[in-house]
């Protein structure tokens, strides 16, 4: 047999085993490339996904991480003790005042010139009887007025002005000491008609600025129902007479007071018909207000023509000021032109007087060594009821010495500011009486 041939047949025979021909084998190795190229592709894609599956796992744990991370600071905020809530800072409310603002240290009352808080000052003996003083001309202007009887149950008032524009005050009486103690802390220059004797001396030993009775300051008015009452000035002839003696300023220790904001902000936290609590709503009508209280009297003594009575007028926020026998206390408001030496029955016209503060302080009173006089103890200290905003506030009064000023304290001993605006000061002997 031919080796060849034999050969060919081997070969034959093995690729029909293997399921082919010769003819078939460049196509098998074609398809066998192919599969190979396939199977590349298919390990690319592989990787490929393989690597998408792999950021997309680090994506999933970083979103868990921060999840877990967020739940635990909300849950340890929670777990934090209250005292935390306090460090936070909320923005303060800017005040409609501005920083800047003057206030008058007399009546506590806003300046639009700051020079107007060292204008000279000025302090009126005023008298209150029924003998003709009445009614006074110019007292509405006074920035404090002290109350105190001066003889015989009949009341006298120190009136401190500052800046008066009126065209008619008075009208003008003697001095007593405790008047003088009284005025001293304002740095004003005395106004009065001659005086007890001891105040007379404390004057001139003092070296204060004083206006005594004088015809080139002051005249006399022509009414003759008037009778000794009838001496008066005018603000154009105290701005000529300090001109002209050289007191071009005062240095005024007033009383401590509240800006008109606080005061405002004092009322309406006083009076609030109902108070608010943040943690429930309100039940009714927050802007009513109730004053707690509306009526005040005040007794010197057994004569109601002399002793003063209180109405508070919430649409003012001033005190409407009477007498025990009813009798409004009314004064003569007088234009701010200079009229000459004019009857303020002729030039003015009359109003209410009106404070803004009341305050009773009581004091301890005697007869004076002439058993006519009064003898009262301004320095030293005493039982005081501060009525203002509608309120009540009872504490003490204390003045150590002729120079200091007047100051007032709460029944905790805490000082208390008073309101802005004009202020009674009431001298009530401890025999005497308040009630509201």
């Amino acid at each position: 047999m031919d080796k060849t041939k034999q050969v060919v047949t081997e070969e034959d025979l093995r690729l029909a085993f293997e399921g082919g021909s010769s003819d078939s084998t460049s196509s098998n190795k074609s398809k066998k490339h192919n599969l190979d190229k396939s199977e590349k592709k298919f390990k690319k894609k592989d990787r490929h996904a393989s690597s998408l599956n792999k950021k997309l796992l680090v994506m999933l744990i970083i979103g868990i991480v921060g999840l877990v991370g967020g739940v635990s600071m909300f849950v340890v905020a929670l777990l934090l003790p209250r005292a935390e809530e306090t460090a936070l800072e909320f923005p303060s409310i800017p005040s409609k005042v501005k920083e800047d603002a003057i206030y008058s240290p007399l009546t506590g009352e806003p300046l639009t010139d700051a020079s107007l808080a060292t204008a000279p000052v000025v302090c009126i003996q005023t008298p209150n009887g029924t003998d003709g003083a009445r009614p006074q001309s110019g007292l509405n202007e006074a920035g404090v007025i002290f109350e105190a009887i001066a003889e015989a149950g009949i009341t006298r008032f120190a009136a401190i002005y500052q800046n008066p524009s009126a065209a008619v005050i008075g009208p003008i009486r003697s001095l007593r000491m405790y008047y003088l103690e009284w005025d001293t802390p304002f740095d004003c220059t005395v106004v009065h008609a001659g005086g007890a004797d001891d105040a007379i001396a404390a004057l001139r030993a003092g070296g204060y600025k004083e206006l005594d009775e004088s015809y080139s300051y002051m005249y006399r008015g022509t009414y003759g129902a008037r009778r000794w009452n009838n001496l008066f000035t005018t603000s154009s002839y105290l701005k000529k007479h300090s001109a002209d003696r050289g007191y071009n300023t005062s240095e005024v220790t007033g009383f401590a007071r509240m800006t008109p904001d606080e005061s405002e902000k004092n009322r309406a936290e006083a009076l609030a018909g109902e108070k608010l609590d943040i943690t429930a709503p309100a039940k009714g009508n927050t802007s009513n207000t109730t004053a707690a209280v509306s009526e005040v009297t005040m007794r010197f003594g057994g004569i109601p023509s002399f002793n003063a009575h209180y109405v508070y007028d919430a649409e003012s926020n001033r005190y409407l000021r009477s007498y025990e026998n009813g009798v409004a206390h009314d004064v003569y408001n007088c234009s701010a032109e200079d009229l000459g030496e004019r009857n303020p029955e002729d030039v003015c016209q009359l109003g209410q007087l009106a404070p803004s503060v009341v305050i009773a302080i009581k004091v301890a009173e005697r007869k004076a060594a002439d058993n006519y006089h009064e003898s009262i103890d301004a320095i030293g200290s005493g039982e005081a009821y501060i009525f203002q905003n509608g309120t009540v506030i009872k504490g003490t009064w204390r003045k150590d010495s002729r120079q200091d000023q007047i100051k007032f304290a709460d029944e905790a001993g805490n000082e208390v500011k008073l309101a802005p605006g004009q202020t009674f000061v009431s001298a009530v002997p401890n025999y005497g009486s308040v009630e509201y």
